[in-house]
Order: structure tokens, then sequence, then C-alpha cells
């Protein structure tokens, strides 16, 4: 059964809408009075932070993302991965790859206040170690990647200097996904599209997946929503951020080339809530708060 919107999540979201509203278009004029300095062209190799939320899934994190994001052609980066309290082999996994650009943290409690829907665990789930690896992140830009994602070799190469060269904050690019053995580029979508607003079109600016993002690290402190689940529409939290920073006046581009790529994980057919729908009974024991 579908969790059913209370008068205290309306209200919730009301007060973080006003927060936000608020808030984050000054953080952003901050940072660029603060920080616009650091990103010229003559910054030729500025560090990269990636970041990459995972939960239990060590060996599919090893053989897809962290092995994508260490192949990168551009080397000056950090990656940091923060598990969710991870019970798994994943510090194991981890702890064998001698490269000192790769640092761990995995939190030391897994709680939320969501009902745990199937819904809820997509919508919000990843959100909490996220945030953590913002706040470790020391590079001047942030790069977001999915534990089961990988990324052409020249991902990183290829957004920095379109996003320099552009002088943008926040850069997205195509992506290609598979569904039920059909592989489709996914173009991206505009942030007042139909997609999101469930009204009218507005041209604004197109915005891609997550683990094509890359932008200025002066914006991390727009963090991810823990309570969007309890909104109406716009409910996942990738998505949510995505639409505050659009909403904040971030400048923003596009690349319109495949640098990222995300299929089903080993044993089932499809991605995103779909895949969490076809195998619920085990994604809810798998993500069960104890």
């Amino acid at each position: 059964m579908r969790y059913r919107r209370t008068i205290y999540d309306k209200l919730i979201t009301e007060l973080n809408k006003l927060r936000f509203l608020i808030f984050e278009p000054f953080l952003v004029r901050y940072g660029r009075f603060r920080f616009d300095g650091n990103y010229s062209k003559s910054i030729t190799t500025p560090l990269v932070s990636i970041c990459i939320p995972t939960y239990n899934r060590g060996p599919i994190l090893v053989e897809r993302a962290i092995k994508s994001a260490l192949a990168q052609t551009y080397k000056n980066i950090e990656l940091i991965v923060v598990g969710d309290c991870c019970t798994d082999n994943t510090e194991e996994l981890l702890s064998k790859i001698k490269d000192p650009r790769l640092k761990f943290y995995n939190m030391k409690k897994r709680k939320r206040s969501y009902p745990q829907t199937i819904e809820n665990h997509w919508f919000v789930g990843g959100a909490a170690p996220a945030n953590k690896a913002l706040d470790l992140a020391t590079g001047l830009w942030i790069a977001r990647l999915d534990d089961d994602d990988t990324w052409s070799c020249d991902h990183i190469e290829k957004l920095l200097k379109f996003a320099v060269d552009g002088d943008y904050e926040f850069v997205s690019a195509f992506y290609e996904e598979e569904r039920f053995g059909e592989r489709v580029i996914m173009t991206g979508n505009m942030a007042l599209d139909r997609y999101y607003t469930r009204t009218d079109s507005i041209n604004s600016s197109k915005i891609g997946g997550v683990s094509t993002w890359l932008y200025r690290s002066y914006l991390k402190g727009m963090k991810y929503n823990l309570n969007c689940w309890r909104k109406e529409w716009n409910k996942v939290w990738d998505i949510d951020l995505s639409l505050r920073l659009y909403r904040a006046g971030v400048r923003m581009g596009f690349l319109e080339e495949v640098v990222s790529y995300v299929y089903p994980r080993p044993g089932e057919n499809t991605i995103g809530l779909d895949a969490y729908k076809l195998t619920k009974k085990e994604k809810l024991k798998l993500y069960k708060f104890k």
C-alpha cells in the first residue's frame, strides 16, 4: 500500500520550501563572491571530489563505480565512498585497493524518519550518506556517481572542460540506460518541463541524470533533502536537489554527449524504481532499518 501524505508532511514540505527559497539563492551569491576566482581557466587541474554513497553492494561498487572512477583520464581526483552503515564486505574489498585517492567512511548509524515503503527507500534512501560525502569533500569541484553506475573514461575531463569554458557552476550530460534489454540514450529534461512540473513546459536549463553531475564545491552547502519523500511531487532526492539548484539561480550547462552508463544490477533486468518494485520483498528486507 502506498503511503498517504499527512498534514504534518505538508507542513514540513512548505517550511522546507520557504527555507530553501530564502537561504539557497543567498548561498549561491555568497559562493560566487568568495570563491569565483578559484574557477578561472588559469587553474588547469583543480581537485575533483567524486562522491559515492553506498549500502551493502561491495562487489558491484568495486567492479563498476570504483573501477570506473579510478580509470579516469583526469587524474587529480579524490574518491570519497560513504557507507550507510555497511555490514557486508564493502570495507574489506575497498581496503585491497591501494590507491591513495580512495577514501572510505562508514557511517555509524543507519536511521531514518520515513515509513519504510519501497517507494520511500527509492525516493530518499541514499541521501544521508551522500550528504556525509559532501561534508568530507575537499575538491573545488564535486562529481556524483552511484555505486552501480559507470562513467566513460574521459567523463571528468570532458565535463570539467565544458564547465570551465562555459563558466558554468553546474553541468550534466547525456547518459545511456538499459531497461528490459533495450538501451536508450537519455537526453535530459528541462528544469521546467512537464516531467518535473506537471504543467506546460517552459524553456529552461536542461538537467541530466545524477551520475552526470559536476558542480562547484561552494554549492555543497545545498544538501540532499532528507524530507523530500514527504512532497507531493518530485520526491526523489537527486531530482529535488537539481531543481533547487536551478531555482537558486545556479548557472547550468548541458553537454550533449554520453558520459555515463546506468545498467541493471546482476540478477535484475531493469533499473530505478522499476527494479525496486520487481524485487520488492528482497529490497524491503535489505534496506530495513534495525
